[in-house]
């Protein structure tokens, strides 16, 4: 599936504002990576090699991941966090888990820990100072767990302080408008995989289409035997977008579901911080 049905990968650089930010953190670089699915099928070893060679390329000064490392089972987190090993940075690589890292019971507590012994910093609603007290990076869970709660979180912050956050996925930028959130990298969506110009994703339309099609012609094709929800916001699928006060930037991840991508290539995200 990840040779026949995935795009060429691609780098997205862009420069992000933020107000308020210290003289020493302007032109920071950041790469942001997302939704690998690393389980033999949806994500291939030369798209990750890809991958890790461009991100240490772009000699970032930090790594984030938003999440999705594997599909179902944690088990090939061992052989990606061998691969994610490889990564280079200046200030280290923090990272957050994303649904389908907490698919089993055992899932978190496996990840979590093949991701620390390669110096990969989990963060479950902890904050977390990189780059210094000037600007700590928030880590959230993902948004339907039960420990969801940023209030406990942001509360602990200075409002006037800048801020980036980590929250697998986008939805949350509508609930977290109550905050300052000066960049809030996020994923889950894949970006849509299926964009028709113009237009934008087909998934928000999927459930009209497969009602149309009849219950047994459905059963031959796996991707139309259930009704998908991924997300309500599908205007914020992928890129930059501000919400209220707030900035949001979705990755379209690096691993492909079937029936595959259509003009929503897998990414590699370059950010650059600058002063508002």
């Amino acid at each position: 599936m990840h040779w026949f049905l995935s795009s060429p990968l691609s780098v997205e650089q862009l420069t992000v504002k933020i107000a308020g930010l210290s003289a020493s953190l302007q032109g920071k670089k950041l790469v942001h990576l997302s939704d690998f699915h690393y389980d033999g099928l949806r994500l291939s070893d030369a798209m990750l090699a890809e991958a890790i060679a461009l991100s240490n390329q772009a000699q970032p000064d930090l790594i984030l991941l938003t999440g999705d490392y594997v599909t179902t089972s944690p088990k090939p987190i061992h052989e990606l966090a061998l691969q994610l090993k490889k990564l280079q940075t200046n200030h280290g690589i923090y990272a957050i888990l994303g649904n389908h890292d907490l698919y089993y019971k055992h899932s978190k507590a496996e990840i979590t820990e093949a991701m620390t012994n390669i110096g990969i910093r989990v963060l479950w609603n902890e904050i977390a100072y990189p780059l210094g007290t000037e600007l700590p990076i928030v880590g959230l869970v993902d948004y339907y767990s039960r420990e969801f709660k940023p209030a406990t979180i942001f509360n602990q912050l200075n409002p006037s302080t800048p801020r980036l956050v980590l929250t697998h996925n986008p939805d949350t930028a509508e609930y977290l408008q109550e905050w300052r959130v000066d960049l809030q990298l996020s994923g889950h969506t894949h970006g849509g995989q299926i964009i028709i110009p113009g237009i934008g994703a087909v998934l928000p339309y999927h459930k009209k289409i497969i009602r149309k099609i009849p219950m047994g012609l459905r059963q031959l094709f796996p991707c139309l035997r259930k009704e998908f929800f991924i997300v309500d916001h599908w205007e914020w699928s992928q890129g930059l977008h501000r919400i209220g006060n707030n900035q949001l930037y979705v990755n379209r991840g690096l691993g492909t579901y079937f029936p595959g991508r259509i003009f929503c290539p897998p990414e590699v995200t370059v950010i650059t911080l600058e002063k508002e």
